[in-house]
């Protein structure tokens, strides 16, 4: 044991006064296992006053200041944003500091350069924290599997969206009554926007893309589509063909046409769809996440736990606060990102996906068979039908085969405008059948 290792934290709300608090409370672990002592040279904070929790000789609303001190040697980075978090970081890299954040949003925006400005100066970044909180996803990813060659990533990577969709499965409720539950339990913020419509876990999909598959990837490549047109009547709908809707985050590597000499593409999306109950994933309820992972020599594999939360995201940020320390003491940087494949991302509209669709319809001879002539009439193929009359009006359940997303949704806006169809009344795309 010789100097301690000083680290500066960046933000103390809910995730950084968790870090504060076991870095106080398991300090004699931490030491025993880096192989130095560990001690916090100052806590960066807006509004000192609303921290009378830290000693009030660590706080300064000088983080700049704080970063690139020569008595700190690591930081932590727990504020969120994109700025002054980036500046914040570059500075501290520039200083020969070590950052270890919980930041997605400033990863999925630019996680490559600020990657490169890590390796430059010779010091590492890790934020594990970043994605599915307390779960151990980011690391298997980029060392443990780094030998194998990943097809498919999929997850429920946002628990605010996952409570609400598993309690309208449970309870019947709407969309509004279950945000409102979440609320009132503290599992939503008072204005969800960046949950409900995807933008949390667009954020997390393009870091798990980015590891998987090699390639940068950024948020403005993931397609984005929230759970707030999710209605009781698609839960209902799932539920009747032995499915649950999730959010899910899906990540996978497209082959190329066989012969046409291009390369593979990535497919990055986010989207509620029905998957099959017997789906691992689709027993993850409640605030929980799990990550779906599919590889070639690995098979199939799946991470489950607390995704979000004060003490679970300050466990991962400790997590690579010990591996950053450690490479501190030998003198060393651990493993970047590779981004060597440079795959292109497939927009939405060539993705191959499969659709659900609950139609009203009239009653009467022939119009299954002028409704199955419009899904062909777009190149999709109808893999089940079920029909159920109810006086003069009938309700049409399909579930098609795989087909470019954009004829699938040429097809509905197609269905919406025929005489005998009177409603379209629930449209989802459809995850793991068979």
């Amino acid at each position: 044991m010789t100097r301690p290792l000083r680290v500066a934290l960046l933000g103390c709300g809910t995730v950084g006064g968790a870090v504060l608090r076991l870095l106080d409370q398991q300090s004699g672990d931490l030491a025993a296992r880096i192989g130095r002592p560990v001690e916090v040279a100052g806590v960066a904070v807006r509004r000192p006053d609303r921290h009378p929790e830290v000693p009030a000789g660590l706080l300064t609303t000088d983080a700049h200041a704080l970063v690139t001190r020569d008595d700190v040697d690591l930081v932590v980075e727990v504020i969120g944003g994109i700025e002054p978090a980036r500046t914040l970081m570059l500075a501290a890299f520039a200083a020969g500091k070590s950052v270890v954040s919980a930041n997605k949003a400033l990863l999925a925006d630019d996680g490559v350069a600020l990657h490169e400005a890590a390796a430059k100066a010779g010091v590492d970044l890790y934020y594990e924290a970043a994605v599915a909180g307390a779960i151990p996803m980011l690391r298997p990813l980029r060392e443990s599997l780094a030998g194998d060659q990943l097809r498919r990533v999929v997850g429920i990577v946002n628990g605010t969206t996952n409570y609400i969709l598993s309690r309208m499965a449970e309870t019947g409720a709407g969309f509004t009554e279950a945000l409102a539950e979440a609320t009132d339990l503290g599992y939503a913020e008072a204005d969800p926007t960046a949950d409900v419509d995807g933008f949390d876990a667009a954020a997390k999909a393009a870091i798990l893309a980015s590891l998987a598959f090699h390639t940068a990837v950024t948020a403005a490549d993931v397609y984005r589509e929230g759970i707030s047109a999710v209605t009781a009547v698609d839960v209902a709908r799932a539920a009747e063909i032995g499915c649950t809707v999730k959010l899910l985050a899906i990540c996978e590597r497209v082959p190329a046409p066989e012969g046409s000499g291009e390369p593979d593409s990535v497919a990055v999306r986010v989207h509620p769809a029905m998957i099959p109950t017997t789906h691992p994933l689709a027993a993850v309820g409640g605030a929980f996440n799990a990550v779906f992972v599919e590889a070639e020599a690995a098979g199939e594999l799946m991470f489950y736990g607390r995704g979000a939360g004060g003490e679970p995201t300050a466990s991962a940020v400790l997590g690579d606060l010990v591996a950053v320390a450690r490479n501190r003491v030998a003198g060393v940087a651990g493993p970047g990102i590779t981004t060597y494949a440079g795959l292109p991302a497939r927009p939405i509209a060539e993705t191959p996906t499969r659709y659900h669709v609950s139609l009203d319809v009239a009653d009467r001879p022939g119009v299954l068979a002028t409704v199955a002539q419009e899904f062909a009439r777009h190149g999709v193929s109808i893999a089940t039908v079920r029909q159920d009359g109810h006086g003069d009006a009938a309700t049409l359940v399909i579930v098609t085969h795989s087909a470019p997303d954009a004829a699938l949704s040429t097809t509905v806006t197609a269905l919406r405008e025929m005489p005998a169809v009177r409603g379209v009344t629930s449209v989802l795309r459809v995850e793991g059948l068979s």
